[in-house]
């Protein structure tokens, strides 16, 4: 199975005043496989979000490398600009929040759209694939609603709607289910375990969720800014 992320001795630290130095992620190095849902688990405060934000261009390391290996082209994060990073990040990577990062005045519709028309697309085709989409995981009846006026489970739909307007490589995802209650939470599984499939989407989930750990392909599990185990199903 190829990589789709290598990352290599990856170093977070975060500093609160002169002497104080946090570490949260210890020269981290891990691969992640293509075409796998992949969850990354731990107690909370072992760098488990930093890293994901990491691997996503989100946030910068203070050291290490990240590398990109696209479909058609390979991407090294440490020699782009922040110009290139945020194009890229918008092509080839969606994102999943637990707390949904919905536009409060837009429309689930148009929510999903807005990744498509930063990216250039035509608005015509991109309400044709956010309507699609929002089709795809049972929510286009409720595209005229905005976000205050959906359930949790709703906005999260409408959140991986988002995610896969363009098309992305990866889809990463930051504790999905914390905010969701056991219904909705089973249905998100089954959700992104269809678009796997159907699609095949990489997704990498950091979560403390048994019931998505049970279902990934990869486990990899954390401990205070370290690896501290791998296992492949």
């Amino acid at each position: 199975m190829s990589s789709i992320i290598k990352a290599t001795n990856i170093v977070k630290s975060y500093s609160a005043g002169k002497a104080i130095e946090t570490v949260v992620l210890n020269g981290i190095s891990l691969e992640i496989e293509r075409n796998n849902i992949t969850a990354i688990t731990g107690p909370s405060g072992v760098g488990k979000s930093t890293l994901l934000h990491i691997i996503g261009t989100l946030d910068e390391a203070n050291s290490g490398k990240i590398e990109f290996f696209g479909e058609s082209e390979t991407f090294d994060f440490t020699k782009l600009d922040s110009s290139k990073i945020a194009s890229f990040r918008n092509k080839h990577i969606g994102f999943i929040f637990q707390f949904h990062h919905l536009l409060p005045e837009f429309t689930a519709l148009e929510n999903v759209m807005i990744p498509a028309l930063i990216a250039g697309e035509k608005k015509s085709i991109a309400k044709e694939k956010a309507i699609n989409l929002l089709q795809k995981t049972g929510v286009l009846h409720r595209q005229k609603h905005k976000p205050q006026e959906l359930s949790g489970g709703e906005q999260q739909r409408i959140a991986i709607a988002r995610a896969l307007i363009n098309s992305p490589e990866l889809v990463l995802a930051d504790e999905p289910t914390g905010n969701l209650d056991a219904t909705n939470s089973d249905a998100f599984i089954s959700l992104i375990t269809d678009i796997q499939k159907s699609e095949g989407t990489t997704f990498v989930i950091a979560t403390h969720s048994p019931d998505i750990a049970a279902i990934a392909d990869i486990v990899i599990k954390m401990k205070d800014g370290n690896i501290e185990s791998t296992q492949k199903k």
